[in-house]
């Protein structure tokens, strides 16, 4: 099995992350080193700075994951500061921000950065759309799952295997996993 040092604070992450890539031979290994972030309104700024950034100071291969809530009457608030946002305001806030909007469509869209020592960072990226609930459903998963609902089902209230075979870090994992596979 190859194993990636996945570069994140996130345990949860790390979970998903370990049950889907476990399934194409890959195992995920934590490390809390942390990075600096860069307060961009690009996900794929930061992931990319963030991969390259671990890489080059554990001198190991690394990915690293940028994901935000997207949600489109709010102007795509809260994007790349999503969890900030989720930390600092929770999810009843955001369901207040968004009482009286007829149009609740967002996306949750995650990308993958992967980096080797002294090398340019490779990007893989994955997006689900979906709806904002109008209220806190389920208590599966973390940060914003029990308000982002596809297909009238949040991310909440869906089994862990569920949510993993459809998220939008599912789809960014598989497309580097693909790329791994491809003899990389």
């Amino acid at each position: 099995m190859r194993k990636i040092i996945f570069v994140t604070g996130n345990p949860h992450k790390v979970r998903e992350a370990s049950d889907i890539l476990s399934q194409t031979g890959i195992t995920v290994e934590q490390n809390n080193c942390g990075y600096p972030e860069l307060q961009e309104d690009n996900i794929e700024a930061i992931a990319r700075f963030g991969a390259r950034w671990a890489a080059d100071k554990l001198n190991c291969e690394v990915m690293v994951d940028d994901s935000g809530l997207f949600i489109e009457v709010l102007g795509g608030f809260p994007g790349p500061y999503s969890a900030y946002v989720f930390d600092t305001l929770g999810n009843e806030r955001i369901l207040k921000l968004m009482e009286g909007e007829t149009n609740r469509s967002a996306v949750f869209r995650c990308v993958i950065g992967y980096c080797r020592p002294g090398g340019d960072a490779l990007l893989f990226s994955g997006e689900v759309t979906g709806d904002i609930a109008k209220d806190i459903r389920g208590s599966a998963g973390f940060g914003y799952d029990p308000i982002f609902k596809v297909e009238g089902v949040t991310f909440g209230e869906m089994r862990e295997e569920e949510k993993n075979r459809l998220s939008h870090r599912y789809r960014a994992l598989m497309k580097f996993a693909r790329w791994l596979k491809e003899g990389q």
